[in-house]
């Protein structure tokens, strides 16, 4: 979209610059995007101005911040395995729970959302021009899953942001002919993202390798060229990880292990294993069986359909589902980025080089993440950037194609045809948008048509129970959820999840007194029960004997308090010794 022709100015011999087709819709397109992004701003505030019912949410990004204002940053929940997962934005959450605002924390995600979209405006900018830039802002901003991510308490952004900025600083490093400071800079924002979530030591090795080759590509041959390489690497390796040591050292401090849960084998000694957790981590305790056999035999899924995951994730993403990556990319995140390689002379040379480190980085990321944790779209959502990126580049290159091509019809061919992508793109994208308002109805609450009660019980079952104990439990009451789902946010009571160990107890015939003292002794007063589930684990694993046994549990040791939507509150009456 720019290009302009220079011609001798009728009796004064000098250039006027003639704007081509395409340049002159420029302006327009810019004022487009920018009354676009503003727009896009408003609905995800709208969207995000509602309590926080996601999952993730009141398992672990909210739960635990509050368990810390009340037990302090230090304490120990061996219960929750999340609990050990690295946790600077949730630190920042602290602030605002600390006034009793659950909201902000949605606005605190979502700004380090608009840091990433000012890093790609910043990047294209001074690469091909503003109109550039604030394509991929809003490309970026308006992609459904980082829609989602915005309008959500999760940390996603943060790793988004910090990995995004770690990236642009290295190539800036390379191109500013290897001034320390932006080494330096880069090894930060990867430190601080490794600091945010785990999934950051993709990003840790693939920078890391990209800061030695980057080098070596600017150094003199020889040992001199490979030391200095090496020293990069190892410095920016260093960097990061001194960092990221805070939650390392807590984590040594408490497991003996400075990245618990991971790679448990490597520093405990027991068996280690890659799979599934709730939050997406890998995790010590593996599954029976691999991810790719998990998917063949759980979703029923061929080898064709393993095979082409990489390419499913962006056509088949759905929200909450996790057979279908539990998001939503674009398909043209996919699609435009195959122009980007289209040969062009003039192309700028940072630019050439640097759109296959993009290419690169989304490749590998995306591999490795295939063979570490379970596949979910916010996971490898650290690719979106530079996929944006490239997306922009291509819709660059597809403007000038007609032009190159000298045909009068390129000349209108090449620029309707990158416009009418880029808007397929954005109306996909607006869609999306469009339907979370049906889906988080956000007006019904701003309005006060009904109450916060109100709005969190219709989309949270066990709301009802949480408000009861937290309203009718004495205060050092200890609550036990069995198949609850560890969402324990509301709950304002002191809560464990060692289900394990309830399963354990029953399953090894311990007598219906034993597993009451057994409960009591771990400080368990009083249980959150799921009663649906409770009761189908209870037929599908127990007959004769033990089945009676349990009955006899719930029957003569656990009095009933008060159930809703399933969801029941028990007190815990074991027998006095003696």
């Amino acid at each position: 979209m720019t290009g302009v022709r220079e011609s001798e100015g009728p009796g004064r011999g000098r250039r006027v610059r003639e704007l081509t087709m395409e340049e002159k819709g420029i302006p327009f397109i810019r004022f487009v995007s920018a009354a676009a992004l503003l727009l896009l701003g408003a609905c995800v505030v709208l969207l995000s101005w509602v309590p926080p019912v996601s999952r993730d949410a009141l398992v672990h990004h909210l739960a635990l911040p509050k368990l810390f204002l009340r037990h302090g940053i230090l304490a120990d929940f061996p219960t929750m395995v999340y609990s050990y997962y690295p946790m600077n934005l949730d630190l920042l959450y602290m602030i605002p729970l600390r006034f009793g605002n659950d909201i902000a924390p949605k606005l605190i995600h979502f700004s380090f959302g608009l840091l990433t979209a000012w890093v790609l405006y910043a990047y294209l900018k001074s690469r091909l021009g503003r109109t550039y830039g604030l394509m991929a802002a809003l490309f970026f901003l308006s992609t459904p899953v980082i829609v989602k991510l915005s309008t959500t308490v999760y940390v996603d952004l943060g790793v988004i942001f910090f990995s995004t900025a770690a990236l642009l600083l290295l190539l800036q490093w390379a191109e500013r002919r290897f001034r320390s400071r932006y080494l330096l800079l880069s090894a930060v924002c990867c430190g601080l993202a490794l600091g945010t979530k785990y999934n950051a030591l993709i990003c840790l090795l693939l920078l890391t390798f990209l800061a030695s080759v980057l080098r070596v590509r600017g150094a003199p041959s020889g040992r001199r060229g490979f030391l200095s390489a090496a020293g990069s690497g190892v410095l920016y390796l260093t960097v990061a990880l001194l960092l990221f040591s805070p939650w390392m050292i807590r984590n040594y401090t408490l497991k003996s292990n400075p990245l618990h849960p991971l790679f448990k084998g490597w520093f405990t000694g027991a068996g280690a294993g890659v799979g599934r957790e709730g939050a997406g981590q890998i995790r010590a305790s593996g599954p029976r069986y691999g991810f790719f056999t998990y998917r063949k035999v759980v979703y029923g899924e061929s080898g064709w359909d393993i095979a082409l995951l990489p390419l499913r994730i962006f056509f088949q993403g759905r929200d909450g589902d996790p057979r279908y990556f539990d998001g939503r990319l674009n398909p043209f995140l996919l699609i435009l980025p195959v122009f980007a390689f289209l040969r062009r002379g003039e192309e700028r040379k940072p630019m050439a080089k640097e759109k296959w480190v993009f290419l690169a980085f989304s490749v590998l990321f995306l591999c490795f993440a295939l063979f570490t944790s379970a596949l979910r779209i916010r996971y490898i959502s650290p690719i979106i950037p530079p996929l944006v990126i490239l997306s922009v580049l291509g819709v660059r290159n597809l403007a000038a194609w007609g032009k190159e091509k000298g045909a009068s019809w390129g000349r209108v061919g090449g620029p309707a045809l990158a416009v009418g992508l880029s808007a397929a793109m954005i109306f996909l994208n607006a869609a999306y948008v469009h339907a979370q308002f049906r889906i988080v109805e956000p007006f019904t609450y701003i309005r006060g048509s009904v109450s916060r009660d109100q709005y969190i019980d219709k989309r949270r079952p066990e709301y009802a129970a949480m408000r009861y104990m937290s309203k009718a439990l004495p205060r050092d009451a200890r609550v036990l959820f069995l198949f609850v789902g560890k969402r324990g946010y509301y709950c304002d009571r002191d809560y464990v999840l060692f289900e394990g160990a309830f399963k354990r107890a029953v399953t090894r015939g311990g007598s219906p007194r034993e597993i009451c003292r057994g409960l009591q002794l771990a400080g368990v007063s009083h249980l959150l029960v799921f009663e649906p589930l409770l009761n189908r684990w209870v037929l599908d694993n127990f007959r004769g004997d033990r089945l009676k046994r349990i009955r006899k549990f719930f029957e003569r040791y656990v009095r009933g308090l008060y159930c809703r939507n399933g969801f029941c509150v028990a007190a815990l009456n074991c027998p006095a010794d003696g």
